[in-house]
């Protein structure tokens, strides 16, 4: 909420007058109210949704409306010095064929310091290919043909830091629900292939898609000590120069965009060595914008991880059960895509764990069971034994015995098949559910909270939802009753 203040309160007055109207004629007089409070009075949240007569799930969803228009805004405003810039670019061949050549020669050079500015390297191409063709007859010729060459490779060079990134974390995606030392290669391999294709230019794009492979490899992969990596760049010391690069470049549509993963990363980095007072700084941006993050980031980085870390910090701050009712307002519009397993699996895995906090364990129940009949989960056998457990919990606490010995042979004959050492902190959860749902009454507690102990002491696969769930006095006291 600060940082929307933050933001409104930079608002130029042209800026803030303008959106204030675009609110008003829109009939979203909450909104515009909203804003004008956080502009010209120095109210609290609560007095805010006493006047306006909401409650905190609607004054929360209010808020990240407000804050989605600002941005709308502000992206509109940025671009158009861009989509003017292009539209030049598109009547080039009118200029050349209209224009006197020293005129036509002086907009092309206009044109590529413009381009440069905001290096957009394909319209470059083009600007190059122009000018070497009208110095045909010019010694300039060779140095623009080196030009348009260099860009021309250079495009390609970008084109391929993007292939590589989407690349990289759809096989992260596999590997976050095996943690297999194949697909780790793979992801270390195409790490090196990144770093290969940015040293080829001095360029800050490169810099910032390595950027992202980089950092987040570092945290979730091959973890450093200290976030150093080979060359000695210290994982702040990146996140600060991409952040001046953003600074430098603000009118790049695809950095403004890119400023959100970078969120997610300095989240993710800060969490990562438990340094929790910086990461509560970038958590609520990431948070508001979880559906987005979720939808349209996958090329750019692995945004399910934030599900996974947004449990951690709910648990560590002892306040699991505000996640399902946070939930309504986060995914009111979300639509996952099932085609991308490891998302859908996570995402799924969240929703279940917030119900299973909220005591609503039918519902818990619903969405694995649904999880299971959309897809198959043959691939990743680890995942599944995984999910299952989670499941037989939720039966567990129903006291659905049927299902619950159906699916507990089930569970049994996959840890026989996929080898006992290899899901040891598994095959203790089962132990404590099957404790918890026998009718021998005598010792339960003493018997779980053993096997509790033991389970914390396991080691676990990169994916394992089970090790999310709070074994504490309550979980044991509910599984002994």
């Amino acid at each position: 909420m600060a940082k929307l203040k933050n933001i409104i309160k930079q608002l130029s007055d042209v800026d803030y007058e303008a959106i204030y109207t675009s609110l008003i004629e829109s009939n979203a007089e909450k909104s515009a109210y909203l804003l004008k409070a956080m502009r010209e009075r120095s109210l609290s949240d609560n007095k805010i949704m006493q006047e306006l007569e909401v409650n905190t799930n609607a004054y929360y969803t209010l808020r990240s409306r407000l804050n989605q228009k600002i941005e709308e805004y502000l992206l509109q405003q940025m671009e158009s010095p861009r989509t003017d810039i292009l539209k030049k670019v598109a009547n080039i061949n009118e200029i050349i064929f209209t224009k006197k050549r020293a005129i036509a020669i002086a907009t092309l050079k206009k044109l590529e310091k413009e381009l440069l500015d905001y290096d957009l390297s394909n319209e470059l191409t083009i600007v190059y290919k122009s000018l070497k063709k009208l110095h045909v007859n010019s010694e300039e010729h060779f140095s623009y043909s080196q030009l348009y060459n260099k860009h021309v490779a250079y495009m390609l060079a970008v084109d391929k830091a993007e292939d590589l990134l989407a690349d990289y974390f759809k096989k992260y995606g596999n590997y976050s629900l095996t943690g297999g030392d194949i697909e780790k290669m793979e992801l270390n391999l195409l790490l090196q292939e990144m770093t290969n294709t940015s040293n080829l230019y001095e360029s800050h794009r490169l810099y910032v898609y390595h950027s992202c492979m980089n950092i987040f490899h570092r945290l979730f992969v091959e973890p450093d000590d200290g976030g150093m990596d080979e060359e000695g760049e210290p994982i702040e010391d990146v996140l600060s120069q991409v952040q001046k690069i953003f600074n430098s470049y603000h009118l790049d549509s695809i950095y403004y965009h890119l400023n959100l993963v970078f969120e997610f990363l300095k989240l993710e980095y800060y969490n990562h060595y438990k340094v929790y007072r910086k990461a509560e700084k970038y958590f609520e941006e990431v948070n508001e914008a979880t559906d987005v993050l979720l939808s349209n980031y996958s090329l750019y980085t692995y945004p399910a991880q934030f599900l996974v870390t947004k449990i951690q910090r709910h648990i560590r701050m002892e306040t699991e059960g505000e996640m399902y009712e946070e939930n309504e307002n986060l995914f009111m519009d979300f639509e996952m895509d099932k085609q991308d397993i490891p998302k859908y699996v996570t995402y799924v895995t969240y929703r279940a764990i917030s119900c299973y906090y909220a005591e609503k364990y039918d519902e818990a129940a619903r969405w694995i069971n649904n999880l299971l009949n959309d897809i198959s989960l043959k691939k990743y056998p680890y995942a599944q034994l995984e999910i299952k457990t989670l499941l037989a919990l939720q039966y567990c606490l129903m006291n659905d015995f049927d299902l619950f010995n159906q699916l507990i042979n089930s569970i049994q004959r996959q840890i026989r098949l996929l080898g006992k050492d290899n899901c040891e902190h598994v095959q203790l959860f089962t132990k404590i559910l099957k404790i918890s749902i026998s009718d021998i009454k005598k010792n339960k507690y003493p018997k779980i909270k053993a096997l509790v102990d033991k389970f914390n002491r396991t080691e676990r696969n990169i994916f394992a939802p089970t090790t999310l769930i709070k074994m504490d006095e309550v979980f044991m006291s509910k599984l002994s009753t």
